[in-house]
């Protein structure tokens, strides 16, 4: 059996961003979007990683992105603010409004930003992050386009609207949420369909509104809210956030990146960040949540369980791992970006490392 294929975290970043540079888009923007991806495949998250490479280009080639677009701040107060977008790649949009966020919170002890006229942003982690590094406490939402339906219904209305938090902590790993609101994630579903395999009951329904583990079945139809009635409510509040308030789309309104080919997106998103210290010494705040986070670790465990871990931990560890061992990417992944390396004289190859039997047997 061959050893599979990795790609050096460092290396396939400059390999994207020189994608985008070649395909005409700023040096600045091409590095945002481009660490955007990565940072997504470093924690797991490969639905949002280098595999949207070749979509994101269709949208600039079909004028769906404007790469060139100035981000603009359209109405603000002390502690509030509207940025619109410009229909600029949304992880430089978003990018754009935790800055302004970090900015007034730092001013005001904590601050509002909503969006309009932007694009899929990746993950919501990536700003927690972000936040966390100027030891702020963050919440971030965004909406998106059709894939679920309500509570009752039987057709997508309301995009799986995801929702992040980020929280610092002290010599413990910081607490970082990031979830959508549906019960699984569309793109396990597209790869039971590939497969030929069921999915489990529960995760969707048909076009009919039928509970269905025909996968194909689920694609045309659609997937459904963690938690019933619960994860519908969280989403449709998420779209009155991103969407409603802040003038973007929302519901029906918020174009599909794969289908949508007439129309920007026009996404929304929403930014609250607090700073720590306009309550408490960031110190003290730290040492307080490093005890928390101890306690809960040391709680009794159930039984065949060897560890508790608290939200994002687990991915941090995937970060660790991937950043010394390479990021594995799927064949038909691979294929595709080399593909366009190709249409723009770029080798993917030259990110590519290959890791002896003993170095994977030593890290699993």
């Amino acid at each position: 059996m061959s050893l599979p294929t990795r790609y050096d975290w460092k290396k396939l970043q400059d390999f994207c961003a020189n994608v985008f540079s070649a395909a005409g888009v700023k040096k600045e923007v091409a590095d945002v979007v481009a660490d955007s991806l990565i940072q997504a495949d470093l924690r797991g998250v490969e639905s949002h990683g280098v595999v949207r490479t070749a979509i994101y280009l269709k949208r600039i080639e079909q004028d769906m992105i404007d790469p060139f677009a100035e981000v603009e701040i359209e109405n603000e107060s002390v502690a509030t603010a509207l940025v619109n977008g410009k229909n600029q790649f949304g992880s430089v949009v978003g990018t754009k409004a935790l800055e302004v966020a970090i900015k007034k919170a730092k001013e005001n002890g904590a601050a509002l930003v909503g969006v309009k006229g932007s694009n899929h942003f990746g993950t919501g982690a990536y700003y927690a992050l972000k936040a966390i590094e100027q030891e702020m406490i963050l919440l971030v939402v965004s909406n998106a386009s059709q894939t679920m339906p309500p509570t009752g219904g039987i057709r997508p209305f309301i995009g799986t609207n995801p929702l992040a938090v980020g929280v610092p902590a002290g010599k413990e790993e910081p607490f970082i949420m990031d979830m959508a609101t549906s019960l699984v994630a569309r793109g396990k579903i597209i790869v039971a369909a590939q497969k030929g395999e069921s999915i489990p009951l529960g995760w969707a329904i048909d076009k009919g509104g039928n509970p269905t583990t025909d996968a194909e079945a689920a694609l045309e139809g659609s997937v459904l809210p963690m938690g019933g009635p619960k994860g519908y409510a969280i989403s449709m509040f998420i779209d009155i956030l991103a969407g409603v308030l802040t003038g973007a789309g929302f519901g029906k309104y918020v174009n599909n990146m794969y289908e949508n080919w007439e129309e920007p997106q026009n996404v929304g998103h929403f930014f609250i960040a607090i700073d720590i210290k306009k309550f408490i010494p960031i110190e003290l705040f730290k040492q307080r949540m490093d005890q928390y986070i101890c306690e809960i670790k040391a709680e009794p465990k159930a039984p065949n369980v060897e560890e508790i871990f608290i939200p994002g931990e687990l991915e941090h560890r995937k970060v660790i791992e991937k950043k010394t061992n390479g990021i594995e990417l799927p064949l038909k992944v691979v294929q595709e970006l080399q593909k366009i390396g190709e249409r723009y004289g770029l080798d993917i190859t030259q990110a590519q490392i290959t890791l002896n039997t003993e170095e994977v047997t030593n890290n699993g």
